[in-house]
């Protein structure tokens, strides 16, 4: 596996690129078949004047890539903190994909004995369509196409609230859902996290800012 480090504003030392050579051993491990691993380190500054670094793994294997990030005051800790969340995702997909195999396959048809395999259905009788035909089984009549309609909609509300894109991540995969709809924290507006291809994620925004909680106002 190649691994490529670059900075950007911030000094990559030689310490911090043994670190990571022996870092990555980790990701090895568990994804041997791994082609690359970038690391990119970032200093950010915030309006506070508090200076952050933000390390970003970036991990390309042939037919899916992986990323995570996370930050910290010391890029040493935030390197350890996107190491944990790069290997939980890959430990995620390799489960997912040995439970895939483990289900059986779908419903065919057996061109042999005319059976449906793999589908709880059984086909009707001969005798049972002569009985449909000629009466002696009732046809019971379905609703009319007024009161019918194939599209269910639920409906659920929830209390908004406030957290990192970071955050956001961590509670969807914590729930195992797809998506998740949440305010971010840094612009206040209405945002939604999902599962993009392979290990990766995508954001979707509003761009008008939602009301500040009370507990904001309070502050």
């Amino acid at each position: 596996m190649d691994i490529n480090i670059s900075g950007v504003g911030v000094n990559v030392t030689d310490r911090f690129r043994s670190v990571v050579e022996e870092k990555s051993e980790r990701i090895a491990h568990i994804a041997p078949r791994a082609l690359t691993l970038d690391v990119k380190v970032t200093r950010d500054v915030h309006r506070s004047g508090v200076d952050e670094e933000k390390v970003e793994l970036t991990l390309t294997g042939k037919t899916a890539t992986a990323r995570a990030e996370a930050r910290n005051g010391d890029k040493f800790v935030a390197l350890e903190g996107a190491l944990d969340k790069l290997i939980e995702q890959v430990r995620r997909a390799k489960d997912k994909k040995v439970r895939g195999r483990a289900r059986p396959k779908g419903a065919h048809f057996e061109k042999n004995s005319g059976s449906l395999a793999g589908l709880d259905v059984q086909p009707v009788t001969a005798d049972v369509l002569q009985a449909v035909a000629t009466g002696e089984i009732p046809v019971v009549e379905e609703e009319s196409e007024e009161t019918y309609s194939p599209v269910v909609i639920r409906t659920k509300n929830f209390e908004p609230e406030w957290m990192t894109v970071e955050e956001a991540v961590d509670r969807m995969e914590l729930v195992g859902h797809d998506f998740f709809l949440f305010i971010d924290a840094r612009t206040d507006h209405p945002s939604v996290v999902y599962r993009r291809r392979g290990w990766d994620y995508g954001v979707i925004s509003l761009t008008t800012p939602a009301p500040p909680q009370e507990e904001r106002l309070a502050s």
